[in-house]
């Protein structure tokens, strides 16, 4: 955990959220900014900053993030219509927060290229 990271304090409880899920290895969260009907963020529990930082061993967490992010989209009823998956990395990437999170959004369609 980093100290310093909002999303970490999210997944500790220390910072109040709407979670929709969670487990040992993740947490999903709404979006306070949401871009959809439905817009929630799954992060994992380990500080990682960003996915050009996750090593070899960690595979399994994005694997588990993906997962989820089905999982959440048939929950929510949108995944037979369609949803988008995001992650987005570092600044040019469009990284504001430095803990490795996926958007899910989902309840609208969603036009290509994205920006």
């Amino acid at each position: 955990m980093n100290t310093d990271c909002l999303f970490c304090k999210i997944a500790t409880g220390q910072i109040p959220s709407t979670l929709v899920y969670e487990d040992e290895i993740c947490v999903a969260f709404d979006d306070i900014n949401p871009q959809a009907p439905t817009h929630i963020l799954l992060i994992p529990r380990d500080h990682i900053s960003s996915l050009n930082d996750f090593e070899e061993h960690q595979g399994v967490i994005i694997g588990h993030l993906m997962l989820k992010a089905a999982y959440l989209a048939r929950k929510n009823g949108f995944a037979d219509d369609g949803y988008r998956v995001v992650i987005n990395t570092n600044k040019d990437g469009g990284q504001t927060v430095f803990h490795l999170h996926i958007h899910l959004m989902g309840g609208r369609e969603f036009t290509f290229p994205p920006g």
